[in-house]
């Protein structure tokens, strides 16, 4: 088997079997890594009784370590609780790079300061906006400072992100680097055959919570039904705003022109959005938003917020943007219903297959890689430094948790030396074009 480019390691408390722009982005980037020639191994935490390693596509190795969600699907925050579990699987995966994901993700941040008390250079993805107000931001962010103080590079999905990125953490732009998510179009792709535009079916899919505008659809949609008698809503998704937008519907007798289809799994996504002819999306705060590029890619027109790193993602003949009120958004989707007619749902899509590509973002993210790996290697002493300047009292303290993160891994390697921790045979595929069977084959050490 030919030498890997690099190991690397993928952490984030959000993966698969949960469906969303962070796991579909470690996967999606995963498998083209892997293709590229990297080895890639993912950390998470137990979903139901998924727990223990499992393979998925492509020989990605993925960890579900015994842990159990604590809050919307991130583990409870331990500091040094993860750490021998951590180092035995960057000793045992021979590890060469770590890679976090999402600032929300307990799971990310602890690895991460582990890594970098091993050694390891580390990357860090950014795949939200914060604000700087509220009692949930002003303490994200501080953790934010924390982790980034010591990050070898970062990643951000936007240039509005990268932004508030560097506001947030105090992190230097040079070591921030801007690159966009990707769709697969193979999988989201038109429909064989046009839609009649008799009925203009409008379709939603997001997460019914505040931060994403689920309140802004209640306003909206009985608005535009009263406009455009030949307008239906298709509205996938589940959260705690749903039941607004069930009373909405009753109360303006909507029941025959609003579909609440509930969660909508990954796989069904495309089924719906092909029975489309616009796509809306109503969010408060968005880096970027997978969404949309899937709607587009699916020939659909999209009508969207004026939020966050939106503006970015498409150009300005797929997209109406609005600002998020509701007058302004019933004035877009108005604006984009006499546009329709102008719209070829698979020129839409072959310009989505330039435009966006996991191979070019897999690409990008070596780059990044092979810099954070050419950055010198820093002692203890130059990395608190780092940490002190992080503020008057919050700067000893991220210096007392990493000179104590650093004796704990010490003890650790007294307890359990790295010699004595068995390194795990690398995988690699061979393809045969007869039936395009895929043969996984395994490199056992001699000895």
């Amino acid at each position: 088997m030919a030498d890997l480019k690099h190991r690397i390691l993928m952490v984030s408390d959000f993966f698969y079997p949960n469906f969303g722009g962070v796991e579909n982005h470690i996967y999606y980037l995963s498998q083209c890594l892997l293709k590229l020639g990297h080895k890639v191994v993912v950390l998470t935490h137990a979903y139901g009784n998924r727990s223990g390693v499992r393979y998925m596509t492509g020989g990605l190795k993925v960890y579900y370590v015994p842990w159990r969600p604590f809050l919307m699907q991130n583990t409870f925050p331990t500091i040094y609780g993860t750490f021998p579990i951590i180092r035995t699987i960057l000793l045992r995966e021979k590890i060469s790079l770590v890679h976090g994901h999402q600032a929300f993700s307990t799971l990310c941040h602890e690895t991460l300061m582990h890594a970098r008390t091993m050694g390891y250079k580390v990357v860090f993805t950014d795949h939200s906006l914060y604000g700087f107000a509220d009692v949930g931001s002003i303490h994200m962010n501080k953790v934010l400072q924390f982790t980034l103080a010591d990050v070898t590079r970062a990643i951000c999905v936007s240039h509005t992100s990268k932004e508030n990125t560097v506001l947030r953490s105090g992190l230097p732009p040079e070591k921030v680097f801007v690159i966009p998510n990707a769709v697969d179009t193979a999988m989201f792709k038109p429909a064989q055959q046009r839609l009649g535009r008799d009925e203009i079916v409008i379709v939603v899919i997001s997460r019914l919570v505040y931060r994403k505008g689920a309140d802004l659809l209640v306003e909206v949609i009985p608005e535009v039904c009263r406009l455009y008698p030949n307008v239906r809503f298709v509205v996938g998704g589940d959260g705690p705003k749903r039941v607004r937008l069930e009373e909405m519907r009753e109360k303006h007798s909507l029941q025959d022109r609003v579909e609440m289809l509930g969660a909508v799994p990954h796989a069904s996504v495309r089924s719906v959005l092909i029975s489309g002819h616009i796509f809306l999306n109503s969010s408060l705060t968005e880096a970027f938003c997978i969404a949309i590029l899937e709607a587009a890619s699916c020939g659909l027109l999209t009508v969207s917020t004026r939020v966050g790193g939106v503006p970015e993602v498409l150009p300005d003949d797929m997209i109406v943007l609005a600002e998020p009120d509701p007058s302004d958004m019933v004035h877009a989707i108005r604006k984009a219903i006499s546009i329709l007619p102008n719209i070829d749902p698979q020129v839409m899509h072959d310009r989505m297959k330039r435009l966006y590509n996991w191979n070019d973002v897999a690409e990008r993210t070596e780059i990044v890689y092979n810099r954070a790996l050419k950055c010198s290697d820093q002692s203890l002493l130059e990395r608190l430094s780092r940490y002190l300047s992080c503020g008057a009292w919050a700067g000893k303290l991220f210096c007392l948790v990493m000179i104590i993160d650093f004796l704990i891994w010490r003890l650790l390697e007294l307890l359990q030396p790295a010699e004595d921790i068995e390194e795990v045979p690398d995988v690699s595929l061979r393809c045969h074009q007869h039936g395009e069977r895929i043969e996984e084959i395994y490199r056992c050490k001699s000895e």
